[in-house]
């Protein structure tokens, strides 16, 4: 397959998977925006008034990366894990397979489409925070790294419930008792060096708390966690995660068989 039928079936796959999320915007862009609003009305306003400001920044200002990276990860998996199970779901992933489409185009492409719902609600999820209070990027480069990585990360994850799934249910399963526990333990609502040291050693066993406070660093410059560390675990995760699903897709498992 030369380059450039690579590209225009890589470009079909990502318009294919950015349509599907666009289409029902309602389901997909609206209710992180709501859920989002409500966090800031209620921890912001309500609670945020009780506990004060936080590494010198006003709490609503301290938890809005938190919440922006937040909704980055529930959108990045949930949209590849939902169309991928789709694709097998409907049978149009072995049209994919019997075409001459090499299985890592095929994984760009779905991922692709997870890192774009991602970036798409977290710039919405940005602008609502801006309405409720001031956010000034501190490090640009360290911003944009970790959010798509991140993106990339969950989007990869997804992909690999996906190919898993063998039911509606399956793919619900990770979301709610994996995913949920480990973000809202992530380090988005508070800082760990408020833990005691056994809660805090166990902190720092959660991914998503060395993403969180990578990301609060490029916004507020303060976090809890050295860059170095969190790059590392970010690229060690896409790398390996990367490597899991492509090994999945050539051995054709929850496809094939």
């Amino acid at each position: 397959m030369h380059a450039h039928d690579q590209w225009i079936a890589f470009k079909t796959i990502i318009i294919k998977e950015v349509l599907r999320f666009a289409r029902i915007w309602i389901q997909t862009i609206l209710p992180p925006a709501i859920t989002t609003t409500l966090y800031f009305v209620i921890f912001g306003r309500l609670i945020g008034g009780q506990v004060g400001a936080m590494d010198g920044f006003t709490y609503p200002q301290y938890i809005a990366p938190g919440l922006i990276m937040l909704a980055i990860i529930t959108n990045s998996y949930a949209n590849v894990v939902s169309s991928f199970y789709g694709s097998k779901f409907q049978h149009y992933i072995d049209e994919m397979l019997v075409a001459p489409i090499p299985n890592w185009l095929i994984l760009a492409g779905f991922v692709g489409g997870g890192v774009a719902r991602g970036l798409a609600v977290g710039a919405v999820v940005t602008a609502i925070a801006l309405f409720f209070t001031d956010l000034h990027v501190s490090h640009w480069g360290v911003t944009i790294g970790v959010v798509f990585l991140t993106a990339v990360v969950f989007s990869l994850a997804g992909l690999v419930n996906g190919i898993y799934a063998k039911s509606f249910d399956d793919i619900s399963i990770v979301p709610t008792f994996v995913l949920t526990p480990l973000t809202y333990l992530g380090g988005i609502f508070y800082s760990i060096n408020m833990l005691g040291d056994f809660w805090r050693g166990v902190s720092l066993a959660n991914p998503i708390l060395y993403m969180v406070n990578a990301f609060r660093y490029g916004i507020l410059g303060v976090s809890d966690i050295a860059m170095t560390p969190a790059f590392a675990i970010i690229v060690i995760a896409v790398v390996a995660l990367g490597g899991y699903a492509l090994w999945l897709l050539e051995r054709g498992t929850g496809i094939r068989n």
